[in-house]
């Protein structure tokens, strides 16, 4: 069985599991540039898939810091960890419905 899940707001995916990967790298990087190389995408590619999902989102994912002597980085929200957490608890009970059902029919 396979399936994939993600989360749609106005028949637009708004969150799923590459957006959840990118922002798990970013918590531990503290960079999303970091985060982009790691996947292999451009810096521009990940910022630009950020800023679209926090438009679809209504909030922020990220706080930037611009470069300087410490250099930039970046910081995952309340609201951003608050969205993968309860995404991933989904996810979760999701798999052990599905296993059940799945057991049930076949």
């Amino acid at each position: 069985m396979r399936y994939k899940i993600w989360i749609e707001k106005n028949g637009e995916k708004a969150f799923g599991d590459g957006p959840l990967d990118i922002l798990n790298r970013v918590e531990r990087a503290g960079s999303l540039r970091q985060a982009a190389e790691e996947i292999n995408m451009s810096y521009s590619q990940a910022w630009n898939l950020i800023k679209d999902l926090e438009e679809r989102l209504g909030f922020k994912l990220l706080e930037r810091k611009r470069g300087g002597e410490s250099g930039g980085g970046s910081q995952l929200t309340e609201q951003a960890r608050d969205l993968m957490m309860k995404f991933e608890i989904f996810r979760h009970k999701a798999q052990e419905s599905l296993n059940l059902l799945y057991k049930e029919i076949f």
